[in-house]
This record gives structure tokens, C-alpha cells and sequence, in this order.
């Protein structure tokens, strides 16, 4: 019956954070002229306010968490590493890179133009990572990625640090995308990102039987026919593409992609045909809820999303990993 019920809970959760990020803020709109607004238009104020400031942030807010869901249970079954997140394979910081380079550059100016920069940062540091980690005998081990890409995020947080101590117009301006938020996107923020977001989640979805493999070893995976370094190179791609939509859109977000394949485990058990739908939901349902948090707790001024999660959702993991089972 747990189970049975935990599906349509799943579904519901993002539903209500949804229309809880349309209703509460600094002018608080009744869920009655939220779905007004939404069904039938209107020039009145609440009308506006949801449909050009709350409806992009809502937009972005379902699809970034979803994203950071998807690709965090992914790495976690890549690496075999229950701690893992789009950050293990350098991804975050590639993505952070790339942003940094094109601030510095002048090639982009605003979360729109962020995306592709994210995304070819997010591409380099994942195929140096791979390469790094292929080397030698054994291949690509779990092991080796995550050395690799913990050693590639502290070079690359180095490099970006170096550029933005000597740029203060740079610095500037990568420091209201680096602290991960979700005001100020615009509607055409999700329509950026989804091209990005729909192949990396094919990519992911479509390996759902090879990482279930995985999770028995790289031997037995061989033995139930899985080509493992192939299965392993193109979870990580579609994660990648992932984790860099989300990372332009909403700056590097906490928490996410690390906690919430744990809770999706311990819902529908180990499977990933179920845990990634599953970590989709509740990656948009936990990343609103915190935006929704953080305009709450210190209004009318907002504590940024990607604080909120931090703060919220480290003793929430602190818990479940002291429980028995919680990570497996």
C-alpha cells in the first residue's frame, strides 16, 4: 500500500510547491486568482505578478530540480559512490567555469546566455575527467572518476578563483549567479534549457537497465551482457547535459542531486527504471519548496534557493544516512 500511495504523493508534491511558488511572496495571491491568472489572463496586479515574475520562476525552479534529481542518481550509480552528485565528476565546476570565462569575456550577459558556456564547461571537465580516469589498467573504475573529478573541481575552483580576484566587474556579476537562485529568469529561460534537459534525460532513462547492472559490479554486469564502459559514458553524458541546464539556469544548487535519489530509494527500492522518474519529481518538488522557504523566513527579503537547501537539507541527509538503509 506504501508504495502504491507514494507514486501519486510524488506526483502531487511538485503540483503543490508549483502553486505554492505562484501564491506566496512579497504580495501574496489567493490559489483562486493564481489559477484565474493561469486559465483566463487578466491585466489585474495579481494577474501580472504571476504570470511575468512567478510563473519563469516557477518554470525554472521544476525543471532545474528535476534535473539535478535525475542527474545526481545517475552519478550515483556511475560512480557506485552513495554520496555522489553533479559535483563528483567536476561537472558544477566546469559549468562554473565556463560562466566565468564568458563574463570575463563579454560573450554573455544574463542567465539566457549562460546555458551554452555552462554546457561546453560541463562537457570539457566530464571528458577530462574520463580521460584521466581511463587510463591505466581497469579502465574507467568508480574509484578513479571520482578521484579524477574531485581533483579536476579543486583545479578548476582554483582557475576560477584566479580570474575573478582579478576582475571585480566579474566578480561582480558571477556573484548573483554563484550563490543559486531562481528570481529574476525570464520566460524564456526553460525554453533554453530544454533542449539540453530532454536528450540528457533520454540518454539517462535509456541506461535505467545497464545502471541496475552496475549497482551488481562491473563483472556481472559484463555477464548480463552490458557493455559497462559504454553504459557508464553515456549516463555520465546525459547527466552532464543535465546537471549544465540546471547550473545556467538556476547557479549551482546544493543538496539536490546528493539527497534526493536516497529518498526515491527508499520509496520504490533500487531500481532505476523507478528511482530516476521518482527523483525527478521530487528534485522539482524539494528545489520549490525551498525557494518558497526562502521567501518566508526573513520576508519581505528572500534567502536565496541554493542557501535554502543547504541549510535545510544537510541535517535532512545527516539523518537518513544514519539510518539504516538509507544509503545503499
Amino acid at each position: 500500500m506504501g508504495r502504491r500511495l507514494a507514486w501519486p504523493a510524488a506526483v502531487l508534491a511538485p503540483a503543490l510547491a508549483a502553486l505554492l511558488s505562484l501564491a506566496v511572496g512579497t504580495r501574496p495571491v489567493p490559489p483562486s486568482a493564481v489559477l484565474d491568472a493561469l486559465l483566463h489572463g487578466g491585466s489585474s496586479a495579481d494577474a501580472l505578478v504571476v504570470r511575468s515574475l512567478r510563473l519563469p520562476r516557477t518554470e525554472v525552479g521544476l525543471t532545474a530540480g528535476a534535473a539535478l534529481g535525475v542527474a545526481g542518481a545517475a552519478l550515483q550509480a556511475v560512480t557506485r559512490n552513495p554520496l555522489a552528485d553533479p559535483g563528483i565528476l567536476g561537472l558544477s565546476q566546469g559549468a562554473a567555469a565556463g560562466v566565468v570565462l564568458a563574463i570575463a569575456l563579454g560573450l554573455a550577459n544574463g542567465f539566457g546566455g549562460y546555458v551554452w558556456y555552462a554546457f561546453a564547461g560541463a562537457v570539457v571537465a566530464a571528458c577530462l575527467v574520463y580521460a584521466i580516469a581511463a587510463r591505466g589498467r581497469g579502465g574507467a573504475s568508480p574509484v578513479k572518476l571520482a578521484l579524477a573529478g574531485t581533483a579536476l573541481s579543486a583545479m578548476t575552483a582554483g582557475g576560477t578563483t584566479v580570474v575573478l580576484t582579478s576582475s571585480s566587474a566579474t566578480l561582480d556579476q558571477f556573484r548573483f549567479w554563484q550563490v543559486g537562485a531562481l528570481s529574476g529568469r525570464d520566460a524564456g529561460t526553460v525554453v533554453r534549457m530544454l533542449p539540453f534537459l530532454v536528450v540528457g534525460a533520454v540518454l539517462v532513462l535509456g541506461c535505467a537497465r545497464g545502471l541496475d547492472a552496475l549497482a551488481l559490479g562491473d563483472e556481472t554486469a559484463r555477464g548480463l551482457g552490458h557493455r559497462v564502459q559504454v553504459v557508464r559514458g553515456v549516463a555520465a553524458l546525459g547527466a552532464t547535459l543535465m546537471t549544465a541546464a540546471a547550473v545556467a539556469a538556476a547557479g549551482p544548487i546544493a543538496f539536490v542531486g546528493l539527497a534526493v535519489p536516497h529518498l526515491a530509494r527508499r520509496v520504490v527500492g533500487g531500481g532505476y527504471r523507478g528511482v530516476l522518474p521518482l527523483s525527478a519529481l521530487l528534485g522539482a518538488a524539494l528545489l520549490l519548496a525551498a525557494d518558497v522557504a526562502g521567501r518566508v523566513v526573513r520576508a519581505p527579503a528572500e534567502v536565496p534557493a541554493g542557501v535554502m537547501t543547504a541549510l535545510v537539507g544537510v541535517p535532512v541527509l545527516v539523518f537518513l544516512v544514519r539510518r539504516k538503509g538509507a544509503v545503499s
